[in-house]
């Protein structure tokens, strides 16, 4: 059975800047609570917190701030005019 992910492949730009993002704040900040301070534990609990609330309510703190940032946005309005041709 060769059955991909098609929900991985249609992902906004967004959308994967938020994982990779997400993911890395939460790999080091256990690295950091486990070898300097138990205290960036909440710093993981942060991220979740604030993951676990953007999938109910749509908002996205980090989103926000990447999108002023200018990062994720191009690549987002070149895939949309791409599907609309």
């Amino acid at each position: 059975m060769n059955q991909s992910n098609q929900s991985c492949s249609i992902m906004r730009p967004m959308e994967k800047v938020i994982r990779r993002l997400a993911g890395a704040f939460v790999t080091i900040s256990v690295i950091l609570g486990y070898f300097m301070s138990p205290y960036w534990f909440l710093f993981t609990l942060f991220v979740g917190l604030n993951l676990f609330q953007s999938s109910f309510t749509n908002w996205c703190l980090a989103e926000q701030i990447l999108a002023k940032v200018g990062i994720g946005v191009e690549k987002e309005a070149d895939s949309q005019s791409n599907s609309l041709s």
